[in-house]
């Protein structure tokens, strides 16, 4: 075979070159653009209509309404306890993302007993708390426990803070803060109840005094007002006459009873004594 090349032929000088891209169809534009539209119409419906799939993405001053609410109808569930409202509480500085700061809102509720019946206690506010809020109690390493979701979010507890007191609890966890502390507290009602106990042990209040609220299930508000009236010990017999039939407690540290529709706890289980008169829900 001759290995000579015919004339007016060059061999090939490297691999063969692709054939000109054409032009992408009209078509395929036209989906990717439909398909565009579409993902951003459902993120807009999703932005205004969905509830939020994350603690993180709802602001502390909407989670502070629900928990407000929370705890009316922690007030609501005690029944006939002697019952306080606890101080709210921002915790600011926490973290909501690695990039954002946020603050927690926590508030309470303080309900004294006779020693032994805490219990009970957790178990009947559980029973009678939202069926929607899986409330439930657990023993515990530290004693019986009372976990519930109030829903977005907010989480409720309740234990035993020390024999004879139970404390529940409902808080945000850390969320955007768009609020300030002083919006969140509700304005001060007066309790006749307070000043009459005042009287009563020959006490005046000091400048540690104020009043809370917090929406009840059915509508109104479930009130409390306290003040810090000198130093503990102090005597509480004096507290006895007021109390409208059998004292609800009666121990050396702590009496509560009730005066018409207030329940009234003096407290010298701390350094001062504490006074607090709270109306509950209705019904």
């Amino acid at each position: 075979m001759s290995g000579a090349v015919q004339a007016g032929w060059a061999p090939p000088s490297g691999p063969p070159q692709p054939a000109p891209e054409r032009g992408r169809p009209r078509w395929l534009l036209a989906a990717t653009v439909a398909w565009a539209v579409l993902l951003a119409g459902l993120t807009w419906w999703s932005v205004r209509h969905d509830p939020p799939t994350v603690r993180e993405q709802r602001p502390l001053s909407a989670a502070a309404r629900v928990t407000d609410r929370a705890v009316g109808q922690l007030v609501a569930a005690t029944g006939e306890a002697a019952w306080v409202l606890t101080e709210p509480r921002l915790d600011r500085g926490c973290r909501v993302t690695p990039m954002a700061d946020g603050a927690a809102y926590r508030r309470g509720v303080d309900v004294v007993l006779p020693e032994g019946g805490e219990r009970a206690l957790l178990d009947r506010v559980a029973a009678r708390l939202p069926g929607d809020w899986r409330a439930g109690v657990r023993s515990s390493s530290s004693g019986p426990r009372l976990r519930a979701d109030a829903g977005e979010f907010v989480l409720v507890q309740g234990w035993v803070a020390s024999p004879g007191r139970v404390r529940f609890a409902a808080e945000t966890g850390c969320r955007p803060a768009d609020t300030d502390f002083a919006d969140l507290l509700p304005g001060p009602p007066g309790e006749p109840a307070l000043d009459e106990a005042l009287r009563a042990l020959g006490r005046t209040a000091e400048a540690g005094a104020g009043s809370l609220a917090a929406p009840c299930p059915g509508g109104g508000n479930a009130r409390t007002r306290w003040a810090t009236a000198g130093a503990a010990p102090a005597p509480l017999a004096g507290l006895k006459p007021l109390a409208a039939g059998a004292a609800l407690l009666d121990t050396p540290e702590v009496y509560a009873y009730r005066r018409g529709p207030a329940v009234v706890v003096a407290d010298v289980t701390g350094e001062r004594l504490r006074l607090a008169a709270s109306t509950g829900c209705a019904g």
